[in-house]
């Protein structure tokens, strides 16, 4: 792992993808401040409506581009509404719980947005059709994005000036972009496929914005629970991170995790479900990514330096309860790759 960089977050971490149950922010700040101390996040509480939700609450963001929200989902507007304010109140709401919970802490700290491939795939234009659509679009998403990340870093800088902070960037719908099969506003067509160098140039100019490529910038980790995720492309556009639905990963994977492994990236290996079941022992929710590193000939010392624990996905469709234990089961888990590498 010769080219390994120093991450924000110390060997044996584990964290949440975002989501919580609920719309009690204090509550979902507490929970989650007080469950993870190596990698807390923001909460998202998407239970309480439009613009709490992940599509909202990253329109919320965007400089001087606005959306609305219509029957068929959100939609761009020519000036900020009620949508947009209330999206923005919802995130000033969940900060100041979070700024709250986080006094005099001092260590990594996430916060994510939807990436600029999932927003353009659910943002309609005023036709209704999606932004992915119109390639000018696209790039305006990205640029309003990239202006809105630095202002949403800055302003958790602020508050809490002890952290070290780590930008996710959710992408589910990024597999289906680059295969074309992001259906049209009447269903019965999908979208042209989006070109890789296309795609991978976006992702590397909000990384870029973020300063993830730079010493002391914001390390970006993409998210997608989708099957396929594209982790040689996620690389070469300079993801720190790249979380996953463990479950989903196959052998054909194996040849570009190897890869990005070895280059330094670290595998967020989501291994817990996220909604209301029965958990295993920790020791058994890290049985799969022990075998993954013995399948590709790894060392296993670099267990848990290379590899974060978290849910399979966000939390939102859980209980209160099951949350709080799968919270709890990640840390238990990401401690036994650390004390037990073998």
């Amino acid at each position: 792992m010769s080219d390994k960089t120093t991450t924000p977050w110390s060997a044996g971490a584990a964290t949440g993808i975002g989501s919580m149950p609920g719309g009690d922010a204090r509550e979902a700040a507490k929970t989650v401040t007080g469950s993870l101390e190596r990698l807390p996040y923001l909460p998202e509480l998407p239970a309480r409506g439009p613009g709490a939700d992940m599509i909202g609450r990253t329109a919320g963001l965007l400089v001087e581009v606005y959306a609305h929200v219509e029957p068929s989902g959100w939609r761009i507007s020519d000036r900020p509404g009620r949508d947009t304010r209330r999206a923005r109140s919802w995130l000033g709401e969940d900060l100041d719980a979070l700024e709250e919970f986080t006094q005099g802490y001092e260590g990594a700290l996430k916060v994510s947005a939807v990436g600029p491939w999932t927003l353009a795939a659910a943002l309609e234009l005023r036709n209704g059709e999606a932004a992915l659509s119109d390639p000018g679009a696209c790039r305006d998403l990205a640029a309003s994005l990239a202006e809105g990340l630095r202002g949403h870093l800055a302003d958790v800088r602020r508050r809490v000036p002890g952290a070290r902070l780590v930008l996710q960037l959710d992408e589910p719908s990024l597999t289906a972009v680059l295969r074309g099969s992001v259906k049209t506003a009447s269903g019965y067509r999908t979208h042209r496929a989006v070109d890789r160098a296309v795609v991978e140039g976006a992702l590397r100019d909000i990384i870029d914005a973020a300063g993830g490529a730079q010493e002391g910038g914001t390390p970006v980790v993409v998210h997608s629970c989708a099957p396929d995720v594209p982790f040689a492309l996620l690389r070469r556009a300079g993801a720190t991170g790249i979380a996953c639905d463990f479950s989903l990963l196959t052998e054909r994977d194996d040849e570009t995790i190897g890869e990005a492994v070895e280059g330094g990236t670290t595998l967020f290996a989501g291994v817990v479900p996220g909604t209301d079941g029965p958990l295993s022992d920790p020791a058994g929710s890290v049985m799969g990514v022990r075998t993954l590193w013995r399948r590709l000939g790894l060392n296993p010392g670099t267990l848990s330096e290379s590899v974060v624990i978290t849910p399979a996905c966000g939390l939102a469709g859980a209980s209160p309860e099951y949350a709080r234990k799968v919270l709890a089961h990640c840390v238990r888990a990401a401690g036994s790759l650390a004390d037990n590498p073998e």
